[in-house]
This record gives structure tokens, sequence and C-alpha cells, in this order.
């Protein structure tokens, strides 16, 4: 397989998505904990990104193997999906996605071994998310729970590993430091929704003619289109709350400056939902909001 086709297999350009909660996780366990362990970050960090490429790489070659087989969805099948585009055979994405997931199961559970068991449930959790996304009789994405699996296990979970890895050997997890955790990566887990949410919008129609029946198809795109809207503003609306319950820097208040681009970007989503065109948009709005939360909460660490 040529390295064009594999990145594209992956969806190598998504990777941000899950690289951001990694960063904004350390920094929350910095600022709170005052400690860090690289090495342990390190691992994670690879095995997070061989897992979210391989999780990728299953919802393409799985989508592929389920789209019926008929004229309605010829076009999917040999113009849309990478794996009908670039005649991937199943084998071959089968070993590619398994081989991937395979070595970040070895370093996640290396990691167990050094940091106990709680690493083990979340890692669990996420592993399962992350096959039965697409995989399974009935997947998570085909179904009317794909954003909040997606915002969750991606703006929560990397996050709150990512805290738990560099405090595991100085603070045991409480229900009350989860909820903290919960509320500081509230905004990431609402923006990085929204990209599944996007995705579903833009491909409604499609979906229906899947036998998809994702949120769009039990609340109508107008509904959606409104919670798309204030599912940032409800983001935000953590951000403060996590700066009023002291667990992020007051500097991390500024990331607010970051919802001027993302209201003109989620006006023009508004306004036209085409998959080619304009689900771009909702990429942009997680980035740019993940990235200035992370480089102001990094200033707020060292100013402070």
């Amino acid at each position: 397989m040529k390295p064009k086709v594999f990145l594209e297999f992956v969806e190598i350009k998504s990777l941000i998505a899950s690289v951001l909660p990694f960063v904004l996780g350390s920094l929350y366990a910095i600022y709170n904990y005052h400690q860090v362990h690289l090495g342990y970050l390190g691992l994670f960090f690879i095995a997070s990104s061989l897992f979210h490429m391989a999780t990728n790489a299953n919802d393409n070659y799985q989508d592929f193997l389920h789209a019926p087989r008929d004229d309605n969805n010829q076009e999917f099948l040999e113009e849309t999906n990478v794996v009908g585009v670039n005649q991937i055979s199943i084998g071959q994405a089968r070993t590619i996605t398994f081989g991937l997931a395979g070595i970040s199961l070895i370093l996640g559970l290396w990691l167990v071994t050094r940091t106990g068991l709680p690493l083990l449930w979340m890692g669990l959790y996420s592993y399962a998310v992350g096959y039965f996304y697409a995989g399974g009789p009935k997947p998570i994405s085909t179904g009317p729970f794909g954003e909040f699996f997606s915002g969750f296990t991606m703006g929560f979970m990397i996050f709150w590993i990512s805290v738990y890895l560099n405090t595991y050997d100085v603070a045991p997890i409480t229900w009350i430091a989860t909820g903290q955790v919960l509320v500081a990566s509230g905004l990431a887990i609402f923006a990085i929704a929204n990209i599944m949410l996007a995705n579903n919008i833009c491909d409604m129609d499609e979906d229906i003619a899947l036998g998809r029946h994702t949120i769009l198809y039990y609340l109508g795109k107008p509904v959606m289109l409104q919670v798309f809207a204030w599912s940032y503003v409800a983001g935000y609306l953590c951000l403060i709350a996590a700066v009023a319950l002291r667990v992020l820097p007051p500097l991390s208040l500024l990331t607010l400056i970051s919802a001027i681009p993302v209201y003109r970007n989620t006006k023009q989503f508004l306004r036209k939902q085409v998959k080619r065109e304009t689900f771009i948009l909702s990429i942009k709005n997680a980035t740019i909001i993940c990235l200035s939360f992370a480089v102001f909460m990094g200033l707020g660490l060292l100013i402070g």
C-alpha cells in the first residue's frame, strides 16, 4: 500500500482530535498536581495515536463491508469510501487495523503494569467504543448515540487518562476529582462531538439510504443544526465553570476569544451543509478551540 493511501485510510488528518485532549489533560495535571511523568505520557501518546488510526481504519472498512450492494450505493462504494476508491482488499484492511490496534494494546497493557488497574478499565472502555463504533451487529455510528460516544471518549477519556498517568501515585480517583476533570474537558467534548454531528448532518440522506438511523433520523436536521450551534456555547460555559472551580488557570478564559472565528464558521455551516465544502468547518472549529485552550492554559501555567 502506498503511503498516501495508508494515510488516507487511517484518516491521519483527524489525529488532531486525540492529540489536543492529550495535551490539555497533561496541562491540567501539571496545574493541579504539579508533576508530570513524561515517559508514560510519551508511550500513551503513541498508543492512543495508533489506536485512533486503527479506529478510523476500522470505520472505513466496516462501512465498505456492510454497505448494501445495490445501484443506490454504487457511488458510495466506488467513489466515496476510501477502501473502494483505492481498491484496498478486506484482508489488507483488517491486517492494518488489527496491527495498529495490537501494538497500541501492548503498550497500554505495559502502562497498566506500571500505573495500576484504573488504567485498564479506562482502556477497556475506550477499546470497546473504538471497535463497536463501526463494528458489531449494531455499530454505534449507525445509531443515535454516535456524537455522545465520540465526544465523551475522545474529549474526556483521553483527557482523563492523561491526568491519571501523571497523578496515579499522588492522587486517588474520587467522584469529585473525576467531576472536575469532566467539567474542565467539557470544551473539548462538545467541540469533538460536533465533528461527528456535522458529519451526520452532511450525510443525512446517504445514511438513510444505507439504513443508518443516526440522531438526525429521529430529530431532523433543523433541530440538530440548533444543537450543533448551542453545543459550542455549552463548551464555553464548561470552561468558565472550570475556572470558577479553580481547576483551570484564570488565563484559560482567554480561550473565549476563539468564539469569534468559531461563530463565523458556525454561521457558514448553518447556511450550507455539504460534505466536501463545509464539513471541514467543524474540524477547524475543534482545532481552533482546543489549540487556543492549550495555548492559553499553558500561558496560565507559565505566568501563574
